[in-house]
């Protein structure tokens, strides 16, 4: 008689052996025997002797089994792992939302829809203040009352593009904020899409942060040549345009990159950053919208909207800072 390894799974008590986790696990990512088998490295009968129980993986086998599949090798042979995992997604007893196909390419394909428009849209929010600040240096008021208006303008369509953006995927919002399972082949799909997406993402990626990196630079030489005003002003505006062009690179494809990350549970979407954005929600509302109300009482009572408008990224690099510190404080790392 072939051992077999038992493994008591979650709630009410049932009993899976190994096999059954293999046999679980594989066509959760959509996979045939032979297909896990290529993967592995072994013959297609081996597989079928693991699934009937008729023979055990080595430990080497199972480490890879463990990391293709996207779990721990504790979870594979341990009972109490599961335990620990279903008691952490759910306080009570719950059942979870199950992903369909359909579901995750609606999702998908809104993502890729919503990624221009986001990057457009965030785009418009940085080249915003240029005009001003070459109006600014003429200290013409009429001038500068119509940048202002510009630049309000701009703000506006701006807010109105993330505002519909984001109506349009509220239906879905939930795949974001609540942990979920996937249906039959979701999860082979996903990661599918997401390894013929990783070599355009990070070649985007590192364009994305070059051309951040060499925004400064007209910037620097200004400064060495001792320039005057106004094409310190010039070299700021090509700082921003640069900045913009890399910042919209990035936002395009980080945002389908997410919807991939999302449906995976990997990255920022996983239970554990789900759990942690929501224990942190207020403190991030309260934050920005601290920083809201800074920004305008002290743009309108300057009206020196040139300068004020550099509290975002401060407040941005602050941000990071104290929301590693809530975090930390309220232990949410472990």
């Amino acid at each position: 008689m072939q051992p077999q390894i038992l493994v008591n799974f979650g709630l009410g008590g049932r009993t899976m052996i190994l096999a059954d986790k293999i046999i679980e696990e594989r066509k959760k990512n959509g996979w045939t025997q032979e297909d896990l088998a290529q993967k592995l490295g072994v013959s297609r009968q081996s597989v079928s002797k693991w699934e009937s129980a008729g023979a055990i993986p080595d430990l080497k086998k199972i480490i890879q089994l463990a990391d293709l599949f996207g779990v721990s090798t504790d979870y594979l042979l341990k009972d109490e792992v599961e335990k620990e995992n279903t008691e952490t997604i759910c306080d009570t007893d719950c059942e979870l939302h199950r992903v369909s196909m359909e579901e995750a390419n609606t999702y998908m394909d809104e993502k890729k829809k919503a990624a221009p428009m986001l990057a457009n849209a965030t785009t418009l929010c940085i080249l915003s203040p240029i005009p001003l600040f070459l109006i600014s240096t003429f200290n013409n008021g009429l001038a500068i009352g119509i940048a202002c208006t510009i630049l309000l303008g701009m703000v506006a369509l701006v807010v109105f593009i993330f505002i519909k953006t984001g109506i349009k995927l509220s239906s879905l919002q939930y795949l974001e904020q609540e942990p979920f399972e996937t249906e039959y082949g979701v999860t082979g799909l996903v990661k599918e899409k997401n390894q013929n997406y990783q070599e355009h993402y990070s070649f985007c990626l590192a364009c994305g942060v070059v051309l951040c990196i060499l925004s400064v630079i007209p910037l620097i030489i200004a400064g060495r040549m001792e320039a005057s005003d106004y094409v310190c002003t010039l070299c700021l505006a090509v700082l921003l345009i640069l900045v913009s062009v890399g910042v919209n690179i990035l936002i395009r494809v980080s945002t389908i990159k997410s919807s991939y990350d999302t449906l995976l549970q990997e990255g920022d979407y996983t239970k554990k950053e789900k759990l942690a954005k929501k224990k942190t929600e207020t403190f991030t509302v309260v934050y920005w919208c601290l920083v809201t109300v800074v920004y305008l009482g002290w743009s309108l009572w300057t009206k020196q909207w040139d300068i004020t408008y550099m509290i975002w990224p401060v407040a941005a690099v602050l941000y990071a800072a104290l929301y590693g510190i809530v975090r930390m404080v309220m232990k949410l790392d472990k």
